[in-house]
């Protein structure tokens, strides 16, 4: 249910109160690199495997560390993009929960009764909130009705909540993974599990470079989303699974929340970091954000002839 207080709690702990009165002057985005052509194999394999998840992290929602054993399965290779989720909503005529009329609660702000999403802004003296309540704002629009995804068929879809994802997911035959295969997927797949930089420096994920939540110098040539696959795959042959958007899981956090994984373009090395596989994160299932995504497993498709032995 969307309610008033959905828009604090997206606030990661509120307005940051220490970036005072002045502000970093903006700075030009670094040329974005040219993005590959899209993956040739559509899902990869990630082999079964006994193996620790979470962490004894500063950050208590990680730990304690367990070990979970996951059986085999496939993971799509990159992001659910503009365009399938545009094939979708074509085919069906489904309404994401952005577009429909929200319930009409006690005590909402007249804003929060028309049709929108909430969208990521950087504070300003004026207005230090972080997330605000944007009408108009949908997938078709990220940021509001002066938005738009023209020409961005390969960004991954944002403003989508869990019920939408799950529609798209049932429409493909496919399914959403759980937070265990996910952070399985994330964890086997090479990257490092503190910073998503290769071993000469350079980012090799779409994160936030810079001072959180007013300068991103966008090193990595975005301060948004990327298209999807842009960066290097992992070893496994999946793309994104840190950095770029969060994304939507199964498995569900207590009350109306579900656990999202990977971090977003919005996550930086002084606020967040929660780009390593063991991050999670808490969402409401009926809001989406214009840094949220997901993407798909696929539950029907046999296991490789000659499949890599389960780890563990």
């Amino acid at each position: 249910m969307r309610k008033a207080s959905v828009i604090l709690s997206l606030a990661f702990l509120g307005a940051l109160a220490a970036c005072g009165k002045t502000r970093d002057a903006p700075v030009t985005e670094a040329k974005a690199p040219e993005c590959p052509a899209m993956p040739k194999q559509d899902y990869a394999w990630i082999p079964g495997a006994t193996f620790t998840m979470g962490a004894d992290a500063h950050l208590p929602e990680e730990g304690p560390a367990r070990e979970v054993r996951v059986a085999g399965f496939w993971i799509s290779t990159h992001e659910v993009t503009n365009a399938e989720f545009a094939e979708f909503v074509k085919a069906t005529a489904y309404k994401t929960l952005a577009e429909r009329d929200p319930p009409k609660l006690p005590g909402a702000p007249p804003e929060m009764l028309i049709p929108g999403s909430a969208v990521f802004t950087a504070p300003t003296d004026g207005n230090p909130n972080w997330w605000r309540w944007v009408v108009g704002a949908g997938w078709r629009h990220p940021a509001g009705p002066d938005t738009n995804i023209e020409g961005r068929d390969r960004d991954p879809v944002v403003q989508v909540g869990y019920d939408d994802a799950l529609a798209y997911a049932r429409w493909k035959g496919k399914a959403l993974p759980s937070e265990e295969q996910w952070e399985l997927a994330a964890a086997t797949g090479g990257a490092d599990r503190n910073v998503p930089v290769g071993k000469d420096g350079t980012p090799r994920a779409n994160y936030y470079q810079g001072s959180f939540p007013v300068r991103d110098m966008g090193t990595d040539g975005f301060t948004s989303r990327a298209p999807v696959a842009c960066f290097p795959a992992d070893d496994h042959g999946v793309h994104d699974l840190i950095g770029n958007v969060w994304e939507w899981t199964t498995s569900k956090a207590g009350g109306e929340n579900n656990v999202i994984k990977g971090g977003s373009f919005l996550c930086a090395a002084n606020y967040c970091a929660r780009y390593r596989p063991a991050a999670r994160q808490f969402q409401e299932r009926s809001l989406g954000t214009d840094h949220i995504g997901f993407r798909l497993i696929d539950t029907a498709r046999p296991a490789p002839a000659t499949p890599v032995p389960d780890k563990g």
